[in-house]
């Protein structure tokens, strides 16, 4: 290898602990992240009007937004060089500021889905460079530290995305994106003033960083995430179906039960920081993981007897479903940092939560045109998180252990 390839720069290490202005600050942009990623769907009917679509065309601008960044963040991550890390966090923020004030102010629809694309792009790199510099950065209280980036992506799609919709419904559409444009522009400039330098690492070639793709315990890790969040986030698209159909509730609404599920997973979210740095992380992921399956199994019957008991394994479930990332991202930076690549295995993680969820969704919707029982979806999701269970039992055999 070439001298320039193994070139390092001498950079001071500035450690920090999990209660970092530095952590907050990457959490509070988390915020505007989670926000943006759920407040779209919500303002669909708003824009079918203000630009005169359809509602499918409409949602494509969610559609836009998620595979930009299950496919598109990665491959920027890829390509940053280990030694621009914290100019890779900034820029990446940066880009999202200004799509989704571009969003905003559009008056074409078409611009409209480019922008939600670019913000879709800058969530995505923000998040997987943000969790990966805090676990850089904390020498002590790793997983709590990768909790609290978590708990603020929770926390904006539990309090964001409401009082977004509240001030759409007041100010119009836009009013939201600016919402998120200010958080986030708060978020930047708080980072510039506050985040460290960080240190340098040798210039890594791509080819070596895809390396990672044949790691057996990545892909372990990336296949429980996948299956979790098939579970998870695929059957949450059904949790109205579930309570609204005669067998099992008949609620009159379901937002009392998508709040406590939103609640039960920013608890969840800062509540598996501490434990995570005590216990093993592929036996917190284990007990997650069999939590999460049992929360789901046992949500028809428990509704069948009283919806409002209901509220107890949808708690559960959104607890475990969202704390889940925290010993997840961790076993993945641990496996990688020594090689260079811990963010792209945190990014690679955050694509197949999209990708599962997005999976979870169209066997819901295939189970529907099959005029299958609805019991049938919460069952089959607790069954896949089995599966994911199963396979944890083998990263748990590979005799892997992390901080």
């Amino acid at each position: 290898m070439s001298n320039e390839a193994c070139r390092t720069e001498v950079t001071p290490v500035i450690t920090t602990s999990s209660s970092s202005p530095s952590v907050y600050l990457i959490a509070l942009g988390a915020f505007a992240l989670g926000m943006a990623s759920y407040v779209t769907a919500g303002l669909i009917p708003m824009i079918e009007q203000a630009f005169s679509v359809s509602v499918g065309v409409a949602a494509q601008l969610v559609t836009a937004f998620t595979l930009a960044y299950g496919i598109g963040s990665p491959l920027i991550v890829a390509l940053l060089p280990g030694n621009r890390q914290r100019a890779g966090l900034l820029a990446a923020l940066g880009l999202f500021v200004l799509s989704n004030a571009a969003s905003a102010l559009s008056t074409d629809f078409s611009w409209l889905l480019v922008f939600r694309a670019i913000a879709g792009i800058g969530s995505g790199v923000y998040l997987a460079m943000g969790i990966a510099i805090v676990a850089t950065l904390s020498t002590t209280g790793r997983g709590k530290a990768i909790s609290i980036i978590m708990g603020g992506m929770a926390a904006g799609t539990v309090l964001g995305v409401p009082i977004g919709l509240i001030l759409a419904e007041q100010w119009g559409w836009a009013s939201a994106l600016w919402l998120v444009t200010s958080l986030g522009l708060i978020a930047l400039f708080g980072l510039l003033w506050r985040l460290p330098a960080l240190p340098s690492t040798a210039f890594i070639p791509l080819h070596r960083k895809l390396s990672l793709l044949v790691d057996g315990q990545v892909t372990i890790i990336l296949l429980v995430s996948l299956l979790a969040a098939i579970a998870s986030l695929g059957m949450y698209t059904f949790l109205a179906p579930l309570l609204l159909a005669p067998d099992y509730g008949r609620v009159e609404t379901v937002i009392p039960y998508l709040w406590v599920w939103g609640v039960g997973g920013v608890a969840g979210s800062f509540l598996v920081g501490p434990m995570t740095d005590r216990i093993s992380g592929p036996r917190m992921t284990l007990f997650i993981m069999l939590v999460l399956s049992l929360s789901l199994l046992v949500l028809p019957l428990i509704a069948a007897w009283s919806a409002w008991l209901a509220m107890l394994p949808i708690a559960i479930w959104g607890a475990v479903g969202w704390a889940l990332q925290v010993p997840q991202n961790n076993q993945l930076i641990h496996a990688r940092e020594s090689h260079g690549d811990g963010n792209l295995a945190v990014a690679l993680n955050e694509s197949a939560l999209y990708l599962g969820s997005a999976i979870g969704a169209a066997a819901g919707g295939l189970a529907f045109m099959l005029n299958l029982p609805i019991w049938v979806l919460p069952v089959g999701a607790g069954v896949v998180a089995a599966i994911g269970a199963l396979f944890q039992v083998i990263n748990l055999r590979r005799d892997v252990h992390t901080p």
